[in-house]
């Protein structure tokens, strides 16, 4: 790699120690905020900065169009993203979301940012190879910018109101488009009533992510076996007596929605079918964990599953080339993804 020809700016390197120093970061290097360049953005969506967007908690803080542009920003994002952000972040504020919750957990939560409709390609998203990955503008400073501005606007900030044990690589940033042109099935914002054509981002409060491969399985039933098999994860028991938060996300490729479709199955038909291979027996958990779910009511027939019924778990097609999927699972402590039009 070659060394860059321009000049060393020592203004660049004062105004990262000071803005790391001010705990506004996220420990990565940031776009210093000033005054023209959050003027130039909210002029280029046509928002006043003054006017509010939501209450956001933990704090409970109004967060209005010149605070969320002052995050998007120092995230890097491009003036054409500010709305995009702003919706994600009026969406997380919803009560069902359970930002509180998800904002202050010793839990590894954080917020998962969904893209559909004509925006993502406007911006030039990445919903193809490498989706859930680094290299695409768009995706990464979208995702850092509502994560900042929880922290900054919301109050979530690590060590004071995020109190994440471990916390995860996806609350630097968790934002991907989905691959509408490769997806045999309607899109998700489709599912949850918007046109084909709406511009729609859905946050889905999320703990990590587990890969799922499967490049032997030439039907639908085998496939809906791995996938339900990389569900059952005895460490993310829930409240209400579910593996996870109740609403699981996959993200598959293409190469395995066409796998569900040359069985005959639509998406519901998918889901179905995973739903009901997903099933963990309580006596597999240990004796404490076994009591908790047992009092908890949420056994079925001496098992746990994934969610209350087939139409909660949701599937986002993504991704390239390759039989290579990803199980998300929602937040344990209780959180409903939520859409808004951008």
């Amino acid at each position: 790699m070659e060394i860059w020809k321009g000049r060393h700016d020592s203004e660049w390197d004062d105004a990262q120690d000071a803005l790391i120093a001010s705990g506004v970061t996220d420990g990565l290097p940031v776009t210093p905020p000033t005054r023209s360049r959050i003027q130039r953005m909210l002029d280029a969506c046509r928002l006043e900065g003054d006017a509010s967007v939501v209450i956001l908690p933990p704090a409970y803080e109004d967060v209005t169009w010149r605070d969320i542009a002052v995050n998007a920003v120092m995230a890097g994002c491009t003036p054409e993203s500010l709305r995009v952000v702003g919706a994600a972040v009026a969406a997380m504020a919803a009560m069902e979301f359970n930002l509180l919750g998800i904002a202050t957990t010793t839990g590894s939560a954080t917020v998962c940012v969904v893209v559909n409709g004509p925006v993502a390609r406007e911006l030039g998203m990445n919903s193809g190879a490498n989706a859930l990955g680094p290299g695409n503008r768009a995706n990464a400073t979208i995702g850092r910018a509502v994560r900042l501005t929880l922290q900054n606007v919301g109050g979530a900030r690590p060590g004071e109101i995020d109190m994440a044990t471990l916390g995860q690589p996806g609350k630097y940033t968790f934002c991907f488009a989905e691959n509408e042109a490769q997806s045999p099935w309607p899109a998700l914002h489709v599912e949850r009533g918007f046109d084909v054509e709406a511009r729609v981002v859905t946050v889905v409060g999320v703990s990590g992510t587990i890969e799922v491969v499967d490049s032997e399985s030439a039907t639908g039933e085998d496939l809906a076996q791995t996938y339900a098999q990389s569900m059952l994860i005895a460490g993310n028991v829930g409240g209400a007596g579910l593996l996870g938060g109740g609403e699981p996300l996959i993200v598959m490729p293409p190469e395995h929605a066409d796998v569900f479709v040359r069985s005959g199955m639509d998406k519901a038909a998918a889901k179905t079918a995973i739903y009901e291979r997903a099933r963990l027996e309580v006596a597999r958990l240990s004796p404490p964990l076994r009591a908790r779910a047992e009092a908890s009511g949420g056994a079925v027939q001496g098992c746990l599953r994934v969610a209350e019924k087939p139409d909660d778990i949701m599937i986002v097609v993504a991704g390239g080339v390759g039989r290579k999927g990803a199980y998300v699972p929602t937040w344990s402590g209780g959180t409903r993804a939520v859409s808004r039009a951008i």
